[in-house]
């Protein structure tokens, strides 16, 4: 419930603090005298998308404070939760904008976006109007609206699951049939290809170890002859036996020579022990250099093989063996697509039928809850003198989508035998006014904790009827709280509380101002609202009759 409103520097309005009460709470005044200001201010601290230049003319910045009672369980707590913003029994909104257009909001004084307020405004308050902003004329809001009466946000849930599941299961079946149509165009050639892979089985770094094999062969004819005469020379026919002779002569002499040959001898010894590695080393390499030119052959021939093959394929000869791979892997694809598409398309078939099942359960409830809020609305036409009215929930076929297969709108016909007709076509102003105050009734019922503003909901009615709009305004405002702005009288008197919202000329600048009016204010305020500027005895009787009645 709406406590207070306190206004700084906001347009016209220099500074205005105003606390409301349960009930039914009005809000008169001339045309111009800022009624629909208050609503704009209302509007800014409650993060609503309006007009960009509220700031007083001359003044720095304007500022709102909205204070409202949070009784436990409304709805409010849970957005302040998920926001991460303090609690309690009291919600206190205030927003700031300057004159250079930069907007600053709390919420319990800690900052916050413009977006938490608005998600708590929805839990707050509910403006209406005949021109409606809340989507009661827009007939792309009416599904939206049955959906909120009927309570089916589980059903709705289900059913947007449900078709994103199905469009999941449809993309992926396109995928793979595009997939396999584009490895079947292939298909002659990925064969072949995989095939002559297959048979020359080229492996990684192949390729380098070939060629070097055959650089070694290569050089090998060339020196394995000088290698060989090498190892003759350091053989039993040459150093060999020249180092043994050698060695065997200083040994006979070595007793008589008094230790002088024990020196040479060791290092001879060692030369001979070195010459012994050196002719083992020679002898490996003469087995390396040992080849059957066929061997030379088949190295080449393998390895023009690999390099041909990788030109061929425009790829790197070491990566052969994984482009072989990746070829031999679509191969299987498209041999598995058949299968793999058939269950695909079983699964696309079953998310179908899925969808089609929530679906049609989302259109039954629909349907059901639209007999409902019919007859609800008809049962609110009733006292406002709208007996003959229909109202009616149409519902139609229309394409598939996240919200079903339901287009819906709501139709009125205004007399016995008239052709019914959208809801904003139809209808004439006062008529307008009485079927939205009776929609919005029953749309209302199920929320708690709302401040209901209804602005000049009473224009183009009079008389009785707009008695009969008082009437059931007043009735609303019983458990909850209502605020009107209007110019009717009989709406005006039925209020629990009154404001009279005026504009003046102080300094030569225009404010305006919001009186609360006393009883006997109230009758001069009946009075001018009856008769116009001039306030006679007739109009104050008048206005004393609808004050009392």
């Amino acid at each position: 419930m709406l406590r207070g409103l306190d206004i700084s520097d906001m347009l016209i309005i220099e500074r205005l603090e105003l606390d409301f009460q349960p009930g039914l709470n009005v809000l008169t005044g001339e045309t111009g005298a800022g009624k629909s200001i208050l609503l704009d201010s209302l509007g800014f601290v409650l993060g609503w998308r309006g007009r960009a230049d509220l700031v007083r003319q001359g003044a720095a910045q304007g500022e709102v404070t909205a204070w409202f009672d949070l009784p436990e369980g409304h709805p409010a707590h849970a957005v302040l939760e998920e926001a991460g913003l303090p609690g309690g029994d009291e919600l206190i909104l205030r927003r700031i904008n300057t004159a250079e257009g930069r907007k600053t909001a709390w919420v319990n004084d800690r900052r916050c976006s413009g977006e938490v307020l608005r998600q708590l405004s929805e839990t707050l308050v509910e403006l209406h109007g005949q021109h409606d902003d809340r989507g009661l004329l827009n007939p792309r809001g009416h599904r939206a609206i049955l959906d909120d009466f009927a309570q089916l946000d589980t059903l709705r849930a289900r059913t947007r699951a449900a078709w994103t599941d199905r469009s999941r299961t449809r993309k992926a079946v396109e995928a793979a049939a595009k997939v396999q149509e584009e490895i079947r165009a292939e298909e002659e050639f990925l064969r072949y290809a995989v095939a002559e892979l297959d048979k020359l089985a080229p492996e990684e770094g192949e390729e380098a170890e070939l060629d070097t094999k055959r650089r070694v062969m290569q050089a090998a004819e060339k020196i394995r002859a000088d290698v060989v005469n090498a190892y003759e020379a350091m053989g039993n026919n040459g150093a060999e036996a020249q180092m043994a002779d050698a060695f065997r002569w200083l040994d006979g002499a070595a007793d008589r020579a008094e230790g002088a040959l024990d020196e040479p001898m060791a290092a001879l010894n060692r030369a001979m022990i070195e010459l012994d590695l050196a002719m083992e080393g020679v002898v490996r390499a003469i087995e390396v250099m040992s080849f059957d030119e066929r061997e030379l052959e088949d190295a080449e021939e393998r390895l023009f093989a690999i390099r041909a093959l990788a030109r061929k394929h425009d790829v790197m000869p070491d990566t052969l063996a994984g482009f072989a791979d990746t070829l031999r892997a679509k191969l299987e694809t498209l041999d598995a697509s058949d299968a793999r598409q058939a269950a695909l398309q079983a699964e696309a078939k079953a998310a179908d039928a899925a969808y089609e099942t929530a679906a049609d359960a989302l259109g039954d409830a629909r349907r059901a809850a639209a007999v409902r809020l019919d007859r609800a609305v008809s049962a609110e036409l009733a006292p406002l003198k709208m007996e003959r009215a229909v109202f009616a929930t149409l519902i139609e076929n229309e394409a598939p989508g996240p919200e079903g297969r339901d287009a819906v709108s709501f139709t009125v016909a205004t007399n016995p035998g008239a052709p019914s007709g959208p809801l904003n076509k139809i209808a004439s102003g006062g008529e307008l006014s009485r079927f939205l105050l009776a929609l919005k009734v029953c749309l209302t019922q199920a929320q708690s904790g709302l401040t209901l503003i209804f602005d000049e909901i009473d224009r183009g009615v009079g008389g009785a009827t707009a008695d009969a709009v008082g009437r059931r305004l007043a009735a609303l405002a019983q458990d909850g709280q209502v605020l009107v702005v209007t110019h009717s009288p009989q709406v005006a008197a039925l209020g629990a509380h009154h404001w009279r919202v005026e504009k003046s000329v102080r300094d030569g600048m225009t404010t305006t101002d919001v009186v609360p009016l006393g009883r006997e204010e109230r009758v001069d305020e009946v009075a001018r609202m009856v008769s116009g500027d001039t306030i006679t005895d007739a109009a104050r009787e008048a206005a004393r009759a609808l004050l009392s009645a």
